[in-house]
């Protein structure tokens, strides 16, 4: 459940530098450190032994077993291309790792130090000599350096974009690394670099890095790959010689000797196995089921639990998404209008029990969300800006339409329209047509999960009340993932995460360089100069109080340009389990971890021998 800044993750659900004397008369290098944070100093100081929210004392062994949906084609996640098996990313690991606790500071896993310099313009970092991969080859700064040039050159193209300003990487010896950066402020390099999943040289260096595999790659993790049916399940096991399981960042961690993940073909079918007992663990991410989809006798006996867990995460932005690629979506007040037929109050008490909140912010439930009018301090960085930005967003406070009742939506339909006509549209025949060309209006809607068409059919129907025809097609998620990927799509449901310091990241999502590079979460086709310059800018904050008024400079530039309809987010996760887990006491803000979850072994008894007695 942790929520990552780069597309990499694990998840499971000093030396002297070398350098000329003129050279250091420039640059100022402040001492080895065990960690480095985005702003600030880190936490937990040198001597830490564990992280505060995880159990030190956690028991290590048993089972636990998860849905994944779909299928699977491949074992490396590290290129665009096949559907990356579940739970893959445990076996490689990074040269530092994140906190859950801190908005973003890092500490060493395979490093043992990093040294930054204090203009951030270069970072080094030693590695420890106890580090090796499952081979028993010892992780070397040539396999740091190959994993570098290989993800940026053959990788996803996310790598490219958090890699475009490194200007070089040097090995210093056979334990230590050095990168230097272009010119410029960007605090967050050193912590970018230290997110990088560390490959086997030895391993990959004679195989298509851009290909799918399914032979088992070799990595560094707490697991192993033990097994696997492809299409259908694979199973993890903890590496008992795992060499960094005695580190203090690692310490609770990785509790569980097995992790099984079996597939089903959609969620309503791993719902139903989830009942039968097949699995263990789901977090549910449909409201009506929360609500209705747990009503069975395990539930009622205790057997199976349902917990809800409180972050402090930003919500991200979840929505209908533009593709505004396409011609019939570029006009601003055409995505406006759609938005009015969108009837969340109708949705939120019929479909989802009141559960959810609207989502107005790409940085809801979070101090980074824009609110009221701009601050003096936001309009600063937005004033330059102000020909190349929609004049609300420096006269008005975004918020979505709202309905509620009949009158309202009424009273939308006719907005709708009014925005339509201004943007060369006319009502003929009951439909809505191109006043130029008689063209009528119609597009798709994309989706790879059934559950979603309950939602997307009212507002279709609404869109049908303003001559507008919206199809709903379902896929599967291999065919999802590669028109996604290809941006072969007018309209989709996308969800755009966001952590709570923002970097980046963001370029990937908004910049004018990443709308046309396939494979990019810039999924909306964005090319906006003042939006280039405002994640600019907030790369470049010099501290936290900055960095958030840039990001709602950022966001207000976002919410008025209308790339998406919003939907609705919840503060909490919602996380339903047969009774057999014990969990820390401490919720991280950012939220639960379940790498930090173990096996109680007499729960796990209790359960067996109830279950054994037909329950």
């Amino acid at each position: 459940m942790t929520c990552a800044k780069y597309r990499f993750r694990r998840g499971w659900v000093a030396g002297l530098f070398g350098l000329g004397g003129a050279l250091l008369t420039a640059i100022v290098i402040a001492a080895p450190t065990h960690g480095i944070a985005l702003h600030g100093q880190p936490k937990y100081g040198p001597e830490f032994s564990h992280f505060d929210y995880v159990n030190p004392d956690a028991p290590k062994g048993g089972e636990a077993r998860f849905a994944a949906i779909g299928s699977f084609d491949t074992f490396n996640p590290f290129n665009i291309k096949g559907q990356a098996a579940a739970g893959i990313g445990q076996l490689f690991e990074s040269l530092l790792t994140s906190s859950a606790d801190e908005p973003f500071s890092e500490y060493g896993l395979i490093a043992e130090s990093v040294d930054v310099a204090e203009d951030r313009s270069l970072v080094t970092f030693t590695l420890r000599p106890q580090a090796k991969f499952h081979d028993g080859s010892p992780i070397s700064a040539d396999d740091v350096l190959f994993s570098f040039e290989t993800l940026k050159t053959k990788g996803s193209p996310s790598y490219r974009f958090y890699y475009a300003n490194i200007a070089k990487a040097e090995k210093l010896g056979e334990r230590q690394v050095k990168f230097s950066f272009n010119p410029g402020e960007n605090r967050e390099l050193p912590l970018i670099i230290g997110q990088m999943p560390v490959l086997s040289k030895k391993y990959w260096q004679d195989r298509d890095f851009g290909a799918t595999t399914l032979e088992i790659p070799v990595g560094s993790g707490p697991y192993r790959l033990e097994r696997f049916e492809p299409g259908r399940f694979m199973v993890y096991q903890r590496d008992d010689q795992y060499w960094g399981k005695n580190l203090p960042v690692n310490r609770g961690r990785y509790n569980i000797d097995r992790l099984r993940y079996d597939y089903y073909r959609d969620v309503t079918v791993a719902l139903e196995a989830f009942k039968a007992g097949s699995y263990d663990l789901r977090v549910e991410n449909v409201a009506k089921q929360w609500a209705t989809g747990y009503d069975f006798p395990a539930l009622s006996k205790g057997l199976v639990k349902k917990e809800t867990f409180p972050h402090q995460m930003p919500s991200g932005m979840q929505g209908f998404a533009y593709n505004l690629r396409r011609p019939l979506f570029q006009d601003a007040k055409v995505r406006q209008a759609l938005a009015y037929a969108f009837d969340f109050e109708w949705s939120n008490r019929n479909l989802f029990f009141g559960q959810y909140t609207r989502t107005r912010s790409y940085f809801d439930n979070s101090e980074l969300a824009a609110r009221g009018l701009p601050s003096p301090e936001e309009l600063v960085v937005l004033e330059p800006l102000r020909k190349e930005l929609p004049p609300e967003v420096f006269s008005a406070a975004y918020e979505p339409p709202t309905a509620g009742d009949d009158a309202q939506l009424r009273a939308n339909f006719q907005k709708a329209l009014q925005l339509l006509q201004e943007a060369g549209w006319i009502f003929r025949d009951r439909k809505l047509v191109n006043a130029k060309t008689g063209e009528p209006f119609r597009f798709e809607l994309l989706i790879d999960e059934p559950t979603w068409e309950r939602i997307a059919l009212p507002f279709a129907r609404n869109l049908e009340r303003l001559g507008i025809e919206m199809t709903v097609r379902s896929v599967d998620s291999a065919q999802y993932e590669n028109r996604v990927r290809d941006f072969d799509f007018d309209l989709i449901v996308n969800v755009w995460g966001q952590s709570l310091s923002p970097g980046n990241e963001q370029r990937e999502f908004w910049s004018s360089a990443a709308a046309n590079e396939p494979g990019s979460r810039n999924l909306a086709g964005l090319k906006n100069p003042a939006v280039d310059r405002l994640v600019d800018q907030l790369i470049a904050a010099p501290d936290r109080v900055s960095l958030v008024t840039r990001v709602r400079a950022l966001d207000r530039a976002l919410q008025w340009n209308y790339l998406v309809i919003p939907h609705w987010h919840l503060p909490y996760a919602r996380i339903a389990f047969w009774d057999k887990f014990g969990y820390p006491s401490v919720t991280p803000m950012q939220g639960v971890q379940l790498e930090t979850w173990w096996i109680d072994p007499a729960k796990d008894a209790a359960l067996i021998k109830q279950k054994g007695g037909g329950s």
